[in-house]
Order: C-alpha cells, then sequence, then structure tokens
C-alpha cells in the first residue's frame, strides 16, 4: 500500500464491446506505465479465470504497479471487485469507458482472424449487459474513450449524470 508520500497505483479498468478498441486502447496509451491482466491471456478452456484474475491484479499491486484489466467488464458484477481490491491496496480505480458501436464491433470482428473472433452471439449478449460506469459506482475516475477516426483514440472525461 502506498504511503501518504507515495504516488499511488491505479487500477485502469476497460470497459467496453468486444472489438471496441480497448486492447489496442491498451497498447498504444496504457502499456508503457500499466502492467496488464487480462482474461483473455488465459489458456481458453482454464478454470478459475477470475481468481487468477484477481491474484495477477493483487499481485501488480502488492508491488506498486498499475494494472490495466483489459476486459468487456460490462457491469458491477465484473468491475466491483477490481474497484474492491483496487481501494484496498490503496489505488486510484479508473474506468476508461468505450461508448457501445454494436454495428462497428461487429464489423470490426468480423475482420479478426477465427482465433480472436468471438462469436456474434457473443459481442450481442455483452451488448444487453453493457453499463455506463460512474464514479457513484465507486471508481475513482470514469473516462470516455472513442475511436478518433484517424487511427487513434479522443480520451476525455465521462459526462457525469445518469447512465
Amino acid at each position: 500500500m502506498a504511503s501518504s508520500g507515495e504516488a499511488r497505483p491505479d487500477v485502469a479498468v476497460l470497459v467496453g464491446l468486444q472489438a471496441s478498441g480497448k486492447s489496442t486502447f491498451y497498447v498504444r496509451c496504457l502499456a508503457h506505465r500499466y502492467a496488464l491482466v487480462s482474461k483473455d491471456l488465459f489458456p481458453r478452456r482454464a478454470r478459475g479465470k477470475q481468481s487468477r484474475q484477481m491474484r495477477q491484479v493483487a499481485e501488480a499491486l502488492e508491488a506498486g504497479l498499475p494494472v490495466a484489466v483489459d476486459n468487456t467488464n460490462p457491469g458491477p458484477q465484473e468491475w466491483g471487485p477490481l474497484i474492491e481490491a483496487g481501494h484496498a491496496h490503496g489505488a486510484t480505480v479508473t474506468a476508461y469507458w468505450f461508448p457501445p458501436d454494436l454495428v462497428g464491433s461487429l464489423r470490426r470482428n468480423a475482420a479478426r482472424a477465427d482465433a480472436a473472433r468471438v462469436p456474434d452471439v457473443g459481442v450481442r449478449a455483452t451488448f444487453r449487459k453493457l453499463r455506463r460506469p460512474t464514479t457513484a459506482d465507486g471508481f475513482d475516475a470514469v473516462l470516455e474513450v472513442r475511436l478518433d477516426g484517424r487511427g487513434g483514440f479522443d480520451v476525455r472525461p465521462a459526462p457525469t449524470g445518469r447512465p
């Protein structure tokens, strides 16, 4: 846990549909500062992915490292334990919200290699569960991330108000 004189590590929770740009955003914008935790890096049929993810988050925070969690994280059931773990380790917790573009995500997903492609039913199921995070959920900050149309990202504080 960081003392009052040290910078606090951050837990970056990426929230959005499959093929919304989360992993590319991590590589381009966060990889130089944040350790990566993603269930996509675990073997496809691995058991206990949630507990393994939480263990990796805790290990990074115990080492004083900021950590980014790159999954869809569609709602409080997924992001709640991450917020709790971050705050328990004295870290800030920031949501990076990728507003849903179902048509765009389906199009980008269809262009993926077979091993990386998610069945359309999975993208649509995430779309139905997806909820915009807010500071009322326990996040210290919520940033909205949009594709800028030039291969990059536009990141700004998320609008406040009801999701």
